[in-house]
């Protein structure tokens, strides 16, 4: 009786820990695990070396978005490491850090030591989720400032072809460089939020340290399908494709502005979610594993409505119909870029300066047969772009096969004349250069209405 009374002035006078001060001993609890440490090692150190030594090769990742501009600027880098990890890095680092933050208490049986000492489930959530936060921030800065130091530092700070073969001087290349990684912030942090979802609600199993992982995949999967344009952009992954628009003249806000926007309701229901789970667990079992049916009815469930509501919200505001890949749009966005790189070509061989006003181009596209729709994405598409030139008569012409994904972005590969667009090198006054007419990206806008 003598040591509780004791204990009970000292106890009722201990000060309450302050969020502030909870969330300096969870940031130093994460940045003390060597997985973390390696993690923001690898983040600030691996894309530099990946881009110097991938710059310095004579076959460049084609495939990838802005990668065969990766010998002519160092802001080409920093953009293919953004793609990648969007669809890979970025979802991993929110499985390591914000999926395991709460399941490490649960794997070492510290809540009842965590609670004497803090005295406020709410506080301790606060604290958790705002040291995860911090922590997978620091990891995106290091992907974005190595990817762009590596880059420069290799190949130099020269202008950015952008996706309609615009050219942006090499400030505005840094600036729209700086703003594609600041868009992916929102998607980055909605995955996030679903792994503290899944660290409160299944505890110490493996699958809450994967779900976001996991949900990324299926997410990614699905964006691969001819979904409508409105199903399509009601998934938070689409924001790590929507950056984009950013490249274009005039740039396509409307997709991004919507993925932003719908990564954020991602992130706010997911987190208050996981609040909800954690003021509501029962912490005095310490064989607790998660709920199953739970984590269904509180997590999945939401989400899941969450998902239908925004899809039938961007249909009608964005009167988005089908795939949004339309003839008339592939042909524009075609003869747009078509335009541009003519231009380029035209200064790489030091003939007379010609505007796109003047070339008048345009292209006429089929898709497969005469008899299926010039529609949707595929592999079959085939366009032919005309233009003229000042004081001749003869109009040009051009052939392009094209490969359109599901997302807009589009690929065409030359296929003659040889003089235009049949060779991937041209002889120039100083020697042979890549032809930029060969092979050249585009964007399909989706969205009628996005304006730049």
């Amino acid at each position: 009786m003598t040591a509780t009374v004791a204990a009970g002035p000292a106890t009722a006078a201990a000060p309450r820990v302050s969020v502030a001060r909870g969330y300096r001993f969870e940031l130093v609890k994460l940045v003390s695990q060597w997985r973390i440490r390696l993690l923001v090692l690898a983040c600030w150190i691996a894309p530099a070396l990946f881009v110097a030594a991938v710059s310095q090769q004579s076959s460049l990742p084609v495939d990838t978005l802005f990668g065969r501009w990766m010998h002519a600027t160092g802001w080409a880098g920093s953009l293919v490491v953004l793609g990648f990890s969007g669809t890979w890095a970025l979802p991993l680092l929110t499985s390591v850090v914000a999926g395991d933050v709460f399941a490490s208490e649960d794997r070492l049986g510290t809540w009842r030591h965590l609670l004497v000492a803090v005295r406020s489930p709410r506080r301790i959530f606060a604290a958790k989720a705002l040291a995860s936060l911090t922590v997978i921030l620091l990891l995106v800065a290091g992907l974005a400032c190595s990817g762009a130091a590596g880059g420069v530092v290799t190949v130099g700070n020269h202008p950015l072809v952008g996706l309609d073969g615009h050219l942006l001087s090499p400030g505005d290349a840094a600036v729209q460089v700086l703003l594609a990684w600041v868009c992916v912030l929102a998607p980055t942090l909605a995955f996030a939020a679903i792994g503290l979802l899944g660290s409160v609600a299944l505890g110490r199993s493996p699958m809450g340290l994967l779900l976001p992982m996991l949900v990324a995949l299926t997410m990614q999967l699905a964006q691969m399908l001819p979904l409508p344009v409105a199903m399509r952009l009601a998934l938070p992954s689409y924001a790590f494709m929507a950056w984009n628009g950013l490249f274009t003249g005039p740039a396509q806000l409307g997709p991004l502005f919507i993925g932003i926007v719908v990564s954020l309701l991602w992130a706010v229901t997911a987190t208050t979610l996981a609040y909800f789970l954690f003021l509501r667990r029962d912490f005095t079992d310490l064989a607790h594993d998660g709920s199953g049916r739970r984590a269904i009815t509180v997590g999945a469930l939401p989400l899941a409505g969450l998902l239908v509501l925004t899809a039938v919200a961007v249909a009608p505001a964005t009167s988005a119909t089908g795939s949004g890949i339309e003839q008339d749009k592939v042909q524009r966005s075609v003869a747009t870029a078509f335009a541009h790189l003519y231009r380029l070509q035209t200064e790489q061989l030091n003939r007379p300066d010609v505007t796109e006003a003047q070339l008048k181009a345009s292209a006429a596209c089929t898709k497969g047969s005469v008899r299926v729709a010039a529609e949707g994405p595929g592999n079959d598409w085939r366009c032919v772009v005309s233009w003229h030139l000042p004081d001749v008569e003869a109009t040009g012409s051009a052939i392009y096969q094209l490969d359109v994904t599901a997302d807009g972005r589009f690929m065409a590969d030359g296929d003659g004349p040889k003089e235009v667009n049949g060779y991937f090198l041209v002889r120039t006054p100083t020697g042979d250069g890549p032809n930029p007419l060969w092979q050249f990206d585009g964007n399909v806008e989706l969205l009628s209405t996005s304006k730049g």
